[in-house]
């Protein structure tokens, strides 16, 4: 039952948190997210959202038992735990908790991705958005320190950007190892035979 039904929590609430993110009220240039969890029920859902989506992530690649063992999947639910708590957390918890966790499971990944051929696939892009927010985390740290919290909203919310695209990325593939082989097979024999069929 979690083998089936997790891909599919976690794609809901990576789509959840984003239709909560629409722009609202707030300024999202200059106001940080923690700030905006007190302005903003919207912030609050999507965070909530898309920790739920972590969540059922970790579950669904452990039922696929894919390589996430050690220290990628306790930072994964310490990421998903953080976005489910931020209302209560305080700020500068949340920031390094939500800022750092994923990025280092993301780029922990790379390596184990590309030895499984079942992973393999999205290996590449993996990469990639670790290095995005590997960069992220980098300009994060500077605005925040030297910065004087200039476009400190923006920064988080771009790297924020990237997090929500590794776990749309991770949930697409754990839904299509899932549930390919219960989709009809459009270009197979029974395919043909019933297109067939239906023209007579």
């Amino acid at each position: 039952m979690v083998k089936r039904l997790a891909p599919l929590v976690a794609c809901a609430g990576v789509v959840v948190a984003l239709a909560a993110l629409v722009p609202d009220q707030i300024d999202p240039v200059n106001m940080t997210i923690s700030t905006a969890l007190d302005h903003s029920w919207s912030t609050r859902l999507a965070l909530a959202a898309l920790g739920v989506a972590a969540l059922a992530l970790w579950a669904g690649m452990r039922a696929q038992r894919a390589p996430v063992g050690g220290w990628p999947e306790r930072l994964i639910v310490v990421w998903g735990v953080g976005m489910i708590a931020s209302p209560v957390l305080p700020e500068m918890v949340w920031q390094v908790l939500a800022c750092t966790t994923l990025p280092v499971a993301t780029a922990q990944l790379v390596g184990r991705f590309t030895d499984d051929k079942r992973w393999r696939v999205v290996a590449r892009p993996v990469e990639w958005l670790a290095l995005a927010a590997g960069l992220g985390v980098a300009a994060l740290t500077y605005v925040a320190l030297p910065g004087d919290g200039v476009m400190i909203g923006l920064v988080e919310r771009v790297l924020l950007g990237v997090e929500v695209a590794t776990l749309a990325l991770l949930a697409a593939r754990l839904v299509h190892l899932t549930w390919a082989h219960s989709l009809p097979n459009l270009t197979g024999p029974a395919f043909r035979n019933m297109s067939l069929t239906r023209s007579k």
